[in-house]
């Protein structure tokens, strides 16, 4: 079997799955389960400075979006960083590590914006043998209200500033986790790098109100008939995730800086992906509260075997494959011109891509009185959409059309796309005179 070790910026773990810093790490009796699950690292719960106490709500934390069939497909949580005494954080974080010297542990840290809160928490916590510490600059709420997770998170002045304290007061490994609630991810981790960063996760939970109770008009969760903004986390944020992750991966800026993948990560696949867009290593945290700690054996033995099935002896040889390929809209090829076909075996004539083609997109999908589906080539731009809503795996393909075959929707050879930007079909074009 392909080897799954990881050394991600000197921290070693036997896999590349850990658990995020969220409430599946609160504690020494669950971390303690998730290593004996097989995670190979946990990021403690966040721990704060011995400030005001941290009180979570008594209530309802989590507002869920499901999909049809009940899946969870999104959580949105309103919980604060622990609320558990530091010193006894401290002391579990200390006894776990010694239990399980081959297992990632890293500290979740939160502390108001002052160095010499920084420099406080961080001699405390130096002597649990922990691997590294990340700061949390990307809870949306609770926090944010008190000048701390994502409001710091969304000033890099403000990034750069505290990661370069805590490299000045620490020997740990720092990882810097980055808010998504920005309008470009790659300056706030530009400045992580400037502060001295060894690495960067991302990314946190999405600012959101997942739904609102019709009766009552609060948003939910319910806190005694009032809601408020939360974080979103879990399947539906992966996309968002995949694309801040690529952007910081392919940036001349941030080109190199080692990157923990974090959204929506539920199978082995979503770890590759992110991995093959240049994380080193993926955490997890919805998956894990919906099914259980269990979930890392699938993603372990699934990985395992895509990586042997490509000839990948390292988890090193995926990490960062498929950056090169991630491009700006401009430089995309021309002159690939594709069409849907449609196999008529395997069609069991439903009609959606005949609804949606012809109610949403280009009318390219012609229907017989024997409801027989069959598509238009002059009118198919290739959008993919008949795949998309296809019930029927492989039912609908893109083929490609081989150069030197005329295109019948715009007229123009295949292989000949060089004067395309000039050319009076390109409504581009057309706009421009």
């Amino acid at each position: 079997m392909a080897n799954l070790a990881t050394n991600f910026i000197g921290i070693r773990s036997p896999n590349p799955f850990w658990l995020a810093s969220a409430p599946p790490t609160d504690k020494e009796y669950n971390v303690r389960r998730a290593y004996e699950a097989g995670w190979g690292g946990v990021v403690w719960k966040t721990l704060g400075s011995e400030g005001p106490p941290v009180v979570n709500v008594n209530g309802p934390r989590y507002g869920v979006i499901y999909g049809a069939d009940r899946r969870v497909m999104g959580i949105n949580n309103i919980e604060l960083i622990t609320d558990r005494p530091l010193e006894v954080n401290l002391r579990e974080i200390k006894s776990v590590k010694r239990d399980y010297p081959d297992r990632a542990l890293i500290i979740s840290l939160m502390v108001p914006c002052d160095e010499d809160s920084w420099k406080s928490i961080l001699a405390r916590i130096e002597d649990t043998g922990a691997d590294g510490v990340e700061l949390n600059f990307g809870c949306p709420h609770g926090m944010a209200e008190r000048g701390m997770g994502s409001a710091v998170g969304q000033v890099p002045e403000y990034i750069e500033m505290v990661t370069r304290w805590v490299k000045t007061h620490s020997r740990m490994p720092c990882i810097v986790k980055l808010t998504p609630n920005i309008s470009d991810i790659r300056k706030p981790a530009e400045a992580a790098k400037r502060g001295g960063a060894d690495a960067v996760s991302l990314i946190n939970t999405i600012n959101s109100i997942t739904s609102v109770d019709l009766d009552d008009f609060a948003p939910e969760p319910k806190i005694d008939g009032k809601g408020t903004h939360g974080g979103y986390c879990g399947p539906a944020v992966k996309p968002i995730a995949l694309n801040m992750v690529a952007e910081i991966a392919r940036s001349p800026e941030t080109r190199g800086l080692p990157i923990s993948g974090i959204g929506g990560v539920t199978t082995w696949r979503d770890a590759a992906e992110f991995m093959a867009l240049g994380a080193g290593s993926v955490q997890v945290c919805t998956a894990a509260m919906t099914y259980g700690f269990k979930i890392v054996e699938e993603m372990i033995t699934g990985l395992s075997a895509y990586m042997d099935r490509k000839g990948f002896t390292s988890v090193d040889q995926l990490v960062g494959r498929a950056v090169p390929n991630v491009t700006d809209w401009q430089f995309l090829n021309l002159n690939y011109v594709t069409k849907a076909r449609i196999d008529q075996d395997l069609c069991i004539s439903c009609g959606r891509c005949f609804a949606a083609c012809e109610d949403t997109s280009h009318q390219a999908i012609a229907i017989n009185p024997g409801r027989v589906f069959t598509v238009k080539d002059e009118e198919c731009v290739a959008c993919n959409l008949c795949v998309d809503v296809c019930p029927v795996q492989d039912c609908i393909t893109m083929v490609e059309l081989p150069k030197g075959t005329m295109d019948p929707r715009t007229g123009i050879v295949v292989g000949d796309y060089a004067n395309w930007t000039t050319h009076p079909n390109n409504p581009m074009a057309r706009a421009a005179e």
